[in-house]
């Protein structure tokens, strides 16, 4: 009875696993980056996107002022847009922002508490740029496709 006892609870930790990996799959959401529908641009390469919101551009291409407005630390959507766009992790990140404060060479982006308030305030400004889950696009803003 035992060997069997040891088996069901090896297997049932298995299953919980299989679980636990399916459910933080299915919890990550598609992430793409947005403007003010207003504004001018309309698509920016995956290293545009990056040095805007890592601090090393400031400006769209065309030579307007880029404001990149983030998410809160901490958030899933947050995490999977700086994985997916720079390849940094949270912590990653932390210290690259880090380095760049202590040296006086910028700030970070100013954070909102979720898609809906980043959605808000890209809406109302042009230069603006974040990113937010794909469910939560609408009229007020548009998508940017990777450019060419």
């Amino acid at each position: 009875m035992a060997p069997i006892m040891g088996f069901l609870k090896r297997a049932g930790c298995t299953v919980a696993g299989g679980v636990l990996c399916l459910c933080s799959t299915l919890a990550m959401a598609e992430v793409v980056v947005v403007v003010s529908a207003a504004g001018p641009v309309q698509a920016l390469t995956r290293n545009q996107v990056a040095d805007i919101f890592l601090g090393k551009s400031n400006r769209f291409p065309s030579g307007k002022p880029a404001i990149p407005i983030d998410q809160a630390e901490g958030s899933a959507v947050r995490d999977e847009f700086y994985s997916t766009f720079t390849g940094k992790s949270a912590a990653q990140l932390k210290a690259h922002w880090s380095k760049i404060i202590f040296t006086g060479r910028g700030q970070p982006p100013e954070a909102l508490s979720n898609s809906a308030e980043v959605k808000k305030r890209i809406a109302g400004n042009p230069d603006s740029i974040g990113y937010i889950e794909a469910g939560e696009v609408d009229a007020s803003v548009r998508v940017l496709p990777p450019a060419p």
